[in-house]
């Protein structure tokens, strides 16, 4: 119980709402449209690691004695830390609530680092979460355990207690039809929902309608994120990404000055991503055949992914729809709803010396791809499963299932093991049939011999 919980409360930093702003880009253009850059803030990338491995920017959580009985002490501890810290998960962290109890809550690295044959790759999305649960999340069940706290371990209730009405509250929204995707934009739309865009206190009654869907997204690797002029699938996150980065405080924030207090620290995480590099790729390469594939990629591809290696640039384009031509759901749904545009637009996150805005579009950035080969599965909800068939659509499958109790990677093939399955059947299978789960679109790649697609692959190991 006490795990679910915590897999309900994850705040993606790719997520949110949108905001229309006098500089809103058009929504239906005919060609691809350049993002221009914003002013970023830099900070000491060191102290980013500390804070964001063992700072309480989430403030709330379940008492640790709690959390050890529902989990056990942790074995691995990936990130070397000490203290309380080295016994739970890479993706929780010790906080002291203010009446001394130590809480467990979920940091960022929940969805944003991955244990990778047996590596932890702190920037690499996760992709073996489980929103899915198989069942919604019972309030009841929520409601019991903080009955049983109150009744014989108060102090440790006070402690808890607001966590405890925000997981109640929110888990029943979040269920996902499949293991491996996530949904981070769905969490972000419903806490904003339950708290005042100016002052960011919460309401136990939500101020806005909570839509009944739940699209999910694919998790892009922070790596990523030095390259580009704007967050988020569909670029519509702008200005300052310390904003966006700092969102995961909304779980357990208790006004705007406990926001600021964070804000004052995201610049240095901000520092940290930006250090990040990708993997590189740990097998052999064919040096001839890479090299004729980044002949084709530079004709081919380079217009809207850059250019890799010494000649390197990213154009930052955002790629209309009526081109990309993937699923539209994600754009359509998590990103243009006007009540949450509008909370946003006055919220605390739009204010002061460095506001965020939102601007939606209809299409989806062609991302830089930098370690591309270690991100699998592909698109911007993770409904292809193998690079080579991103360039090539008639290799998709419909249906397709991962291991997730043994995960393994496969360096050659540059995805997760599968196998393709003829019926959809349940949170296990991917079923491309679904609405926000479409495997459909992107589809440069097909014009490409299979001789030219194996050697773009080969380049692409490269990069």
């Amino acid at each position: 119980m006490l795990t679910r919980i915590f897999f309900l409360l994850v705040l993606l930093a790719g997520s949110g709402v949108v905001l229309l702003t006098s500089h809103t880009t058009a929504l239906n253009p005919d060609k691809p449209v350049p993002i221009p850059p914003s002013k970023q803030r830099s900070g000491d990338a060191a102290k980013g690691f500390d804070y964001l491995t063992t700072g309480d920017y989430v403030k709330g959580g379940i008492p640790y004695d709690f959390f050890l009985m529902g989990k056990g002490k942790e074995q691995q501890n990936y990130l070397k830390r000490t203290g309380l810290n080295a016994t739970v998960p890479h993706d929780y962290t010790v906080v002291k609530a203010v009446n001394g109890e130590n809480l467990v809550a979920p940091n960022c690295m929940q969805c944003h680092a991955q244990v990778f044959n047996d590596s932890l790759i702190v920037g690499m999305g996760n992709t073996l979460i489980d929103f899915s649960m198989g069942q919604q999340l019972n309030p009841g069940a929520i409601k019991m355990m903080g009955t049983m706290m109150k009744a014989n371990a108060p102090a440790k209730y006070e402690a808890s207690k607001n966590f405890l009405q925000v997981a109640g509250t929110i888990g029943p929204y979040l269920t996902t039809a499949v293991r491996g995707v996530n949904a981070a934009d769905r969490l972000a739309a419903v806490l904003v929902a339950h708290r005042d865009p100016k002052t960011l206190k919460w309401s136990d009654s939500a101020y806005m309608d909570i839509p009944k869907e739940v699209i999910p997204s694919d998790v892009p690797a922070w790596w990523l994120l030095r390259k580009k002029n704007a967050m988020f699938y569909n670029g519509f996150g702008r200005g300052d990404f310390g904003r966006f980065l700092m969102a995961s405080n909304l779980l357990t924030v208790t006004d705007s000055s406990e926001a600021a207090e964070v804000d004052r620290r995201i610049s240095d995480v901000l520092a940290y991503i930006n250090n990040l590099r990708p993997p590189a790729y740990p097998g052999k390469v064919d040096k001839a055949l890479a090299e004729k594939g980044r002949i084709l990629f530079i004709d081919n591809c380079s217009k809207c992914h850059g250019k890799y290696g010494e000649e390197e640039e990213y154009p930052n384009l955002l790629i209309p729809a009526s081109i990309i031509k993937t699923d539209s759901a994600l754009y359509q749904s998590n990103y243009q709803n006007p009540q949450f545009v509008n909370w946003f637009n006055k919220s605390w996150f739009a204010q002061g010396d460095h506001p965020a805005s939102l601007v939606p579009f209809n299409g989806y950035i062609a991302p830089p791809l930098d370690g591309i080969w270690s991100t699998a599965p592909y698109l911007h909800n993770g409904s292809v499963p193998t690079l080579e068939a991103v360039l090539n659509s008639k290799l998709r499958p419909t249906y397709w299932q991962r291991n997730f109790e043994k995960p393994r990677y496969d360096i050659e093939t540059m995805s997760w093991e599968y196998k393709v399955v003829d019926k959809p059947g349940g949170s296990q299978i991917y079923n491309t049939t679904l609405k926000g789960y479409g495997n459909y679109g992107h589809y440069f790649g097909d014009k490409l011999t299979d001789t030219e697609r194996k050697a773009v692959l080969e380049y692409l190991k490269t990069i």
